[in-house]
């Protein structure tokens, strides 16, 4: 049986996919220095550690009443 590797890190389409928003955001969000990313070459990569970290992040929503 083999093991399943995941990955450490995601193309740019892949992390806006794992986290919601679009690619263009993603962009935004790493220009304002909130989302960081690393280069491998070409790519651009963000690290899944850094996915989770960003989402954490957010503020969260109140409960309506």
């Amino acid at each position: 049986m083999q093991a399943i590797i995941e990955p450490l890190a995601d193309p740019v389409p892949v992390a806006a996919t794992r986290l919601g928003i679009g690619r263009a955001q993603l962009y935004k969000e790493m220009a304002a220095g909130r989302l960081t990313a690393r280069k491998a070459g070409r790519r651009t990569l963000i690290e899944r550690t850094e996915q989770a970290r960003w989402m954490a992040a957010l503020p969260l929503k109140a409960a309506s009443t």
